[in-house]
Parts: C-alpha cells; structure tokens; sequence
C-alpha cells in the first residue's frame, strides 16, 4: 500500500477541519440564543427603518381601495417584501406563508414580532413537488385563515425560479377561497439592491421616502378552467410589476 506523501495529508486534514468550522458555524446560527437574539434585533432594525421613513402622497389608502374586500391575499415580490410587515392596518390580522427550512426560522420570528402569524410550508415549481414540500397544506391552512377573517400574505414568485413571474399558488389559494388578490409593492428612496441575488433583493435603509402601493383586488372564479388561471397568473404578474414601477417613480421624484 503506497503511504500518503507529506502533502496528501495537510490537504485532508484541512478539509476535515474546513468542514467541522463549517458544521459548528451552522449549530450556532440555528441556535436557540443566536434565533432569538438575531430576530430581536433584526425586528428593532426594521422598526426603526419603517418610522425613519416619511410617506409619500402617492401611497395608498388601505382602506378606501380595500373597502369591503377583506379578507384579502397580499401578494408581494420575492426581495421587495422587508418592511411589509409594518405597512399593514393595526387593526387587521395577518398571516404570512414562510418556508419550513432551518435557513428560514428567523425570518418567521421576525415577522411574528411584527404581529403576524406564520404558516410555515415549502411551495413548488409543479404539483409533485408542492405535495412533497407541505404546499397542499399550506394552501388548505391560508384557506383556513382566510374563513377566520385574517388576511394573507403571499410571495407570488417562487423561490429560486423566475423572478417577478407569479407563481400558480396564489392563484389557486384565491380559487378555493373566494377571496381576492391584491398586488402590493413598498419602495424607500434610500435602499441597497443585492444585484447578485436572483430576485435583487432590496435592503430599505433609514431616513428617507417610503411609498406603498396597492393595486386593485383581482378575484378568480371557483370553476376557473387552465386558461382562467393563466390569465390570472398574468394579470396578477402584469399588476405587481406595475405597481412596484410606481412606488419606486414615488420615492425617486423630487420631495
């Protein structure tokens, strides 16, 4: 048996150890401690960029659009969504659907600290995947929470798919429902874009605009056949991008 040279074993050792950091670094990010005190400032952060923010005359009235059409499902871009949780009426209740990775946990705490509940369930690019993941349940649950009178929020993209294209889910969710769609974007004129990431990510930063648009509710009947549900998929698509357009025109004009 040829006995490994003098540099074949500092290589392996170094992966091993490699390794091992990489394994330790991970328990401690999934940590009780390090979740708890993460989502804690994260929440104190967030807070302190919604306040720092004045808003603008163009955001829209919850209220006077949305009149007698709660509960309602929130649908909202992949990496534009970071502030939602403090835009919402204090007075309403909300759910927000967050996958059930480890990765994910902290979000979820932070949005719970902002008020609303969570789902927690994977979607999927086909129905094979969606059943797999939890996503049947997932929608049975948003139902659920809809007939309790709480509105839902929902990233209408799917993760790591084509971004700002919405996905068949919020769609169905509004089929089986009953309840409408409604396409909402939030834009702060100060912000740091991921531009790396496949949904360019927005970070809102302190100290500036902030503009919050809402488009008209988009309902899709029970007995939708595939060519409703395409054409909804399209419209609630087309409404996203538009609105997302007007909110960052908003903050980017002149106070």
């Amino acid at each position: 048996m040829k006995k490994p040279d003098a540099q074949t074993v500092p290589r392996f050792q170094g992966l091993r150890d490699l390794t091992n950091t990489r394994r330790l670094g991970k328990r401690v990010l999934q940590s009780e401690l390090f979740q708890r005190a993460g989502s804690a400032l994260i929440s104190a952060a967030l807070a302190t960029i919604w306040r720092t923010n004045r808003d603008t005359p163009q955001s829209t009235d919850w209220e006077e659009l949305l009149d007698g059409e709660f509960p309602a499902i929130f649908a909202l871009w992949h990496g534009q969504h970071i502030l939602v949780p403090y835009a919402g009426p204090r007075h309403l209740d909300f759910v927000s659907l967050v996958s059930r990775s480890a990765d994910a946990e902290i979000n979820a705490r932070v949005i719970q600290r902002a008020g609303f509940e969570v789902i927690r369930a994977s979607g999927g690019r086909d129905h094979g995947a969606m059943a797999r993941k939890g996503g049947v349940m997932a929608l049975i649950a948003m139902r659920d929470a809809l007939r309790r009178n709480v509105n839902v929020v929902m990233i209408a993209d799917i993760s790591k798919g084509e971004a700002r294209q919405a996905g068949e889910g919020i769609v169905m969710l509004a089929k089986i429902s009953g309840r409408p769609i409604v396409p909402v974007a939030l834009a702060t004129s100060r912000r740091y874009v991921l531009e790396k990431t496949w949904d360019k990510t927005t970070i809102n930063l302190p100290f500036g605009r902030r503009c919050l648009k809402l488009a008209p509710p988009i309902h899709v009947p029970a007995n939708a056949g595939k060519a409703e549900i395409a054409a909804a998929r399209a419209r609630v698509t087309d409404e996203l991008n538009r609105v997302t357009l007007e909110a960052m025109h908003a903050v980017e004009a002149r106070a």
